[in-house]
């Protein structure tokens, strides 16, 4: 029970950043060498109201960092955000698009780059802003990811659904991004509908996989394939996975011991050491996500305390006891 006001928290608060996030940023992230130059684009610039296009730093241990902001019409760029790095940043025309550009890579510009401006909606003011762009700086060389989809070990089929687990690994950098699409019997490939996209992600060292919730249509039968964006390119998963439709009922389950001799036979052990068929480790790996959302949301509180007794001073009645 503790968990669910932090899985609630969380859901909201990817809802408002999937609402906020209507500039265009299609580039998940940017590898490049010390020495080498890169550019940061950011499209749907025709909502904002402005004509001025502001450019955010996020790093790892930092909050967001303005650095300057670039006109649309002729990419003139406007300072003075007191940001350590401008003079290495400039903007570049690139497709009748100002981008934001680093003429030479340090290791030190590795952080996450967010376009951002502001909108008008009836005169109420907002800020609206792209998913952001994480530049990678390394050596090493962009790897396109391992992609396959399994059947999740779930019993939400009990409740006429189920559950597919696209797993993408051994990429470089490690940002991915992923989709779906179905097909029906002899039929084309389609879109999920807005209804069937309940996903969650789960992100370890090396891989991530993100387990699909299928609302599978009665009388119907769907192959599925997944897809993951990467910086190396799209992958599409080897093999599809089929959804059968679900059944009108479910009958009681029966332990093994009340099968025949024949079907117990049959029956071959899960391998435990195997995440996409064993149902234990899919709870588990749900538990360590709903953790570690619990400790981003105690950290950000923490640090949200800390600020605010700093920015306080020293208590008054510590003065009157010195």
């Amino acid at each position: 029970m503790l968990f669910l006001p932090a899985v609630a928290l969380c859901c909201l608060c990817s809802a408002l950043v999937v609402m906020a996030a209507e500039l265009i940023q299609d580039q998940l992230s940017l590898t490049r060498r010390a020495g080498q130059t890169v550019s940061f684009s950011c499209a749907g610039t025709h909502q904002c109201s402005t004509s001025y296009v502001f450019w955010y730093q996020k790093k790892k241990t930092e909050t967001f960092t303005l650095i300057l902001r670039i006109q649309r019409n002729n990419g003139a760029i406007a300072k003075g955000y007191n940001h350590p790095q401008e003079d290495d940043f400039s903007a570049v025309k690139k497709k009748n698009n100002w981008e934001l550009q680093i003429q030479k890579v340090k290791p030190s510009h590795a952080a996450t780059y967010y376009c951002s401006c502001w909108k008008d909606d009836s005169h109420n003011w907002y800020r609206i802003f792209g998913s952001g762009t994480k530049l990678v700086v390394t050596d090493e060389q962009v790897v396109k990811p391992v992609v396959s989809v399994y059947p999740a070990a779930s019993r939400a089929h009990l409740e006429g659904k189920s559950s597919l687990l696209c797993l993408a690994s051994a990429m470089v950098p490690p940002l991915v991004r992923f989709s779906w699409k179905r097909q029906k019997e002899n039929g084309q490939l389609e879109e999920l509908p807005p209804a069937e996209r309940e996903q969650l992600e789960l992100r370890q060292s090396g891989r991530t996989a993100a387990i699909l919730l299928v609302h599978q249509p009665e009388n119907s039968t769907y192959k599925y394939r997944c897809y993951v964006e990467h910086e190396g390119g799209r992958v599409e998963a080897q093999t599809e996975q089929e959804v059968p439709a679900p059944a009108a009922s479910c009958p009681p389950e029966r332990e093994p011991a009340d099968l025949p001799a024949v079907q117990q036979a049959d029956l071959v052990p899960l391998d435990p050491l195997d995440p996409v068929q064993s149902e234990c480790r899919v709870k588990l790996l749900c538990l360590l996500y709903t953790v570690l959302i619990v400790k981003s949301l105690l950290y950000c509180c923490g640090l949200s305390l800390l600020m605010s007794l700093r920015n306080k001073g020293p208590s008054t009645c510590c003065s009157h006891a010195d």
